[in-house]
């Protein structure tokens, strides 16, 4: 079942850092990974938050399901990620000891029909180093015209 759903989260190359990275699976319903499979789904908004030793993702937007009855999820609801304790735990270590974030990269479905997420543990960029990001973009794409 090979599927060519993967919802990016543009924002987040361009507003953090990018240190670490892990792949974990998230608790929906049926209707949710449904509208997934449709690619209904915005990370835009969306932030990680650690309670009681366990990992959720807010402000996940993922629309209601087009054919769904009475028993639709609510959209922006709160979901937990499935992480193990040592990957929770290295989470946990770095989002209290240095003030990192954690933020979703990508929803994607796997080969097996299973939705998962990419998340990232990132440092906020200051103003003058999005500047320097676009900078360096605009002369990457400069240098490909002329190679061209």
């Amino acid at each position: 079942m090979a599927s060519k759903i993967n919802i990016k989260n543009k924002k987040a190359f361009y507003q953090y850092f990018i240190l670490d990275r892990y792949t974990t699976g998230i608790m929906l319903t049926g209707t949710e990974i449904k509208s997934i499979r449709d690619g209904k789904a915005n990370l835009s908004d969306a932030f990680c938050v650690l309670k009681d030793g366990e990992v959720f993702i807010m402000s996940l937007h993922i629309s209601e399901y087009q054919y769904g009855s009475c028993n639709n999820h609510d959209p922006k609801r709160t979901r937990k990620l499935l992480l193990t304790k040592k990957e929770i735990k290295k989470l946990e270590a770095k989002v209290i000891e240095k003030g990192l974030t954690i933020i979703p990269l990508y929803l994607f479905v796997n080969e097996r029909g299973l939705a998962k997420m990419e998340i990232a543990v990132a440092k906020g960029k200051k103003l003058y180093d999005k500047r320097e990001t676009l900078k360096a973009k605009d002369t990457k794409r400069e240098m490909d015209r002329r190679m061209e």
